[in-house]
This record gives C-alpha cells, structure tokens and sequence, in this order.
C-alpha cells in the first residue's frame, strides 16, 4: 500500500430481503421488529429437522433487467443484479455512467449458484441433458455474481467474487475497501448475496444439526446469545453498496451513509465447523479493523454482531467482543438482527451493514429480538429490548464463517471534508 491512504464512503445502498426489498422497507421492518422467518415453501421440508427459513417471496428480476438478460440469470446472480441496481439509483448515479466504466465490482457468496444446479441435477437425472439449461456452466461458479453485475451496469474494473462461506460479503466490501484506499479504482460495487433455499442445500446444513428445530414457533426460532439457543435459520437475500473515495464523492456532492474507516481478516486454523473456542482470532481481527481505522476501544459505540444463535458460534464470539474491547465491553451495545431477517450466509454481514448504517444515521440500535435470558456464556451489553437511542460515532461489524474465516469492518459516520 502507498503513502496516500484515501478514505472511503458508503454513496449507495441496495437491498433484497426478506423484510423488503427497498432500505426504508428494511430499515421500518427493524424498527418494528417484525421478524420474517416462517414455514420454508420453496420445496417441501417435512423430512427435515429444520424446516424454517426467511425467504424473498415478492422478488422478480424482471423489475431490475430486461426480460432477455433476466433470463439468463439464476436466482443468486439475479438476487445480485437487482441489489446492484438499486444501489446505483439510491447513490443518484446513472446506469453506464462513465464514472462507472472502470469501477470495481466484488461479490461475496458462500455458494454462488449452487442450488441452481441442484434444480439442474434434478432435471438431468429425470430427463437427461437436454432438459438441462443451456447456461448451467454460466451460473455455478462463485464468481458468476460480480460478473453479471458487472456486465449488467459496465463496470470494467477489477471484478471479485469470493465464498468465504458467512464472511463472505463483509470480505468483499472490505477487499473493494481496499482497491479504493490505495487508489487502484474510485468507485466499486461491493456486497453478498445469496440464493441456497434448495433441497440437498438445505439439508446439509440442517443434517449436522447448525439450524433450529423450534418450528412450531418460527419467529422466536432464533435466538443469538440466549440460553435457549438451538441453531440459525437459514434465509436467502443481497445487499450491495456504493463505495466512493472522498474524492469522488466530493466531486459530486454526494450524500454518504458511512465512512469504512478500518477492515480485519483473521482465521482461526481450528476447525472446518466450529469456532476457535477461545474467540481469539475473531477478537484478533477486531483488533486489526480497529487499528486499520485509527480508533481507541472507547470511540466504538456498537457492535453489530455475526451471532447466529449457534452454541458454540455465540460463546466464542462473546469471548470475542470482550477480549477485543477489554476496557469497554461491559457498556458498548451489542446485537444482533438475525432473529429478523434469518442467515443469509455469505450475504448476512452486508445486510447487517445496511442496517448499521441506518441505526448510525438515525440514531438508534435495534435490539436482539428473542433474546429473553442471556447465556451465562453470553455476558455482554446487549441492546435493551425495546433498542435504544445512541449518539454512536463509530461501530464494528463482524462476520465469522465456516473455516475459520473472521472478518471485520469498522465504520463511522461520515464527514466529507
């Protein structure tokens, strides 16, 4: 990296949610706390221990991209697409700008389009190949996101697709973060998105017992940091943002949401499912967003965190926050919003940015809904109930994923000088 570190900012916010597929209809779901997890319908679940998820049920990509290019789309890369586009239009910059034309575009997803080619083995095994669709080799691959967007607004700069499973968009953010410092790119296209509400998807994940069987009560199924606590809820969705140096910002009189002001990347090298037990790789890569941001433990006003309701995922993350925070764990908020809008895998940290910079920008955290009796392995200051009102200049984001991967973003709000 060279001399000249360039600060970074948030111009542009696109989401698809289950909660809605617009930030006000988000952000008016999380303050209502409206909780979308329900019985899963995208295929019958009856022979699963799990059998709940937050699904998108008012999406169609057709209102994002013409009726030819949509079809040419899968569910994941379409979920992207559409997220991409409304970031564009939410940051006020046309579509095939020329600001656009060399800017940077990265697209986390823990596993691309992996349900679409179970839909696709399906048919091969029912019928053969030819009732396979033609462009399945076009849409597997992880980096079949981040190109299509790419393609979809003609962004020929840089272009990232990673699957670093549930850290997998705050990874992307942050590696766009990264061009945009050190002045590679000026703008990017950055976020997660992800489609895997499919049969054999689903089940893998709900086979090794990692999802709640509360299903008999769906919206108090997930529970970060409770007692109670029995697994996440698996939900589909995209968030993409707009990430501009201060220069270009300036230069077009842009309204920011946020500055990305530091990024952390840790691995545990533990253990492919479980956590380091001792939370000293995720606290570690706290650590280093912090210092990358140039922030004291006490400017911190909030904590946005990975928690999924996991036994050993929570603790370890608890332990986390408290080792990376020493001095200030025992007042700085703590939630997360999981219990709202489901795990999302490789798109929930970029959802949970969105939310974070609306909770900066209005001056009030959403609560950990469901969370009735914290684990005794949980202590922390976990936001009230009912949320509360914050002046918060500065908060963390954490996502932590399968294989050890641990990323973190600090952000502030933003001061365009």
């Amino acid at each position: 990296m060279g001399a000249e570190r360039r600060r970074v900012f948030i111009t542009g916010i696109g989401v698809i949610t289950p909660l809605g597929n617009s930030m006000p209809k988000l952000w008016a779901a999380v303050r209502e706390g409206r909780s979308a997890i329900g019985r899963l319908t995208r295929f019958e679940a009856k022979s699963f221990r799990s059998q709940l998820a937050a699904e998108v049920l008012d999406f169609d990509v057709s209102e994002y991209v013409d009726g030819r290019q949509a079809r040419r789309l899968d569910r994941f890369s379409a979920l992207a697409v559409a997220a991409a586009t409304l970031a564009v239009r939410d940051a006020a910059i046309p579509s095939h700008a020329s600001c656009l034309c060399h800017g940077g575009v990265a697209v986390g997803s823990a596993l691309g389009g992996v349900a679409f080619a179970e839909e696709q083995h399906a048919r091969f095994e029912q019928a053969g190949l030819r009732a396979v669709e033609p462009h399945l080799a076009l849409t597997m691959f992880g980096g079949a996101g981040a190109s299509n967007v790419a393609i979809a607004l003609g962004m020929r700069g840089p272009t990232l697709g990673n699957a670093d499973s549930c850290a997998s968009g705050i990874v992307a953010i942050g590696e766009a973060f990264r061009l945009i410092q050190r002045g590679d790119i000026d703008v990017a296209l950055a976020g997660g998105a992800e489609a895997p509400l499919a049969p054999l998807t689903f089940g893998a994940f709900s086979i090794i017992h990692a999802m709640s069987a509360h299903n008999q009560q769906p919206a108090l199924a997930c529970r970060p940091f409770d007692a109670a606590r029995d697994g996440f809820v698996m939900a589909e969705g995209a968030a993409l943002f707009v990430l501009e140096s201060e220069q270009r910002a300036r230069a077009r009189s842009a309204q920011a949401y946020l500055e990305i002001a530091g990024y952390g990347l840790s691995n545990d090298a533990w253990h492919m499912a479980a956590p380091r037990p001792d939370g000293a790789e995720a606290a570690r890569a706290m650590r280093l967003a912090l210092a990358d941001a140039g922030l004291r433990t006490e400017q911190i006003g909030y904590v946005n965190a990975h928690a999924t309701g996991t036994q050993l995922g929570d603790q370890a993350e608890a332990l986390a926050i408290r080792s990376a925070l020493p001095e200030t764990w025992r007042v700085t908020p703590v939630s997360s919003t999981k219990p709202l809008h489901g795990h999302a895998l490789g798109a929930t940290g970029a959802i949970e940015l969105a939310i974070t910079a609306k909770a900066l920008q209005e001056g009030w955290l959403p609560p950990t809904i469901n969370l009735t009796q914290p684990g005794s392995d949980c202590e922390l200051a976990h936001v009230p109930v009912d949320g509360m009102a914050t002046a918060a200049e500065a908060a963390i984001c954490n996502a932590f994923g399968f294989g050890g991967i641990n990323a973190c973003l600090v952000v502030r709000r933003p001061e365009i000088t």
